[in-house]
């Protein structure tokens, strides 16, 4: 099922990256790059509870889809986290921090369901509420303005990121907990 509706939209999310960053490269006032980021951002966000939900609806869930709709999340996140670093947005350290348990339980996941035990890895709820946090934070900081005249929403997306790496580290100790019986029962 490689051109369903849900997993076509899953693909929106990966060719939105480049014209997130491009954005950042046009001759445009810096006010209104950031605008046109952050409604980019936020409409491909919205894909991922879209293409779930209509493939649930449509009966359209693949293996294929499966596995497409977190690595498009994953790109998304950390190209815009790269594109906040080199904006001087986000610090570097949080960057690291979530970019690195990315890469640390993609590996760990993909190496559970080599030995047969991928469940044990499967999506938590303390995942979701950690990508929820951060799906909030990146278009705070992406804004980088007044919101209504009232949010600072760089100072809320500072905050919120904040509480995103924190969320990235809880959640991959949390991994590593349900995968560590696994690991143990392997490496003899």
């Amino acid at each position: 099922m490689f051109f369903t509706i849900p997993t076509l939209m899953t693909w929106t999310r990966i060719v939105a990256i480049p014209l997130i960053v491009g954005v950042f490269y046009l001759p445009l006032e810096p006010v209104t790059r950031n605008l046109i980021a952050t409604v980019m951002f936020v409409v491909f966000a919205l894909t991922d509870w879209l293409d779930g939900y209509l493939a649930r609806k449509l009966n359209q869930m693949s293996s294929f889809g499966a596995f497409l709709d977190p690595v498009a999340d994953k790109f998304l996140v950390c190209a815009s986290l790269l594109v906040l670093v080199h904006l001087d947005r986000a610090d570097v350290f949080v960057a690291l921090i979530i970019i690195g348990r990315e890469i640390a339980i993609s590996a760990l996941r993909e190496w559970m369901a080599q030995i047969g035990a991928s469940r044990s890895v499967a999506v938590h709820m303390l995942g979701k509420v950690k990508t929820t946090v951060q799906m909030v934070a990146i278009p705070f900081l992406l804004y980088d303005g007044r919101l209504f005249g009232m949010i600072d929403t760089r100072a809320w997306g500072n905050v919120l990121i904040w509480v995103a790496a924190v969320l990235t580290v809880w959640s991959m100790v949390y991994y590593l907990q349900k995968a560590l019986p696994e690991i143990r029962a392997r490496v003899k």
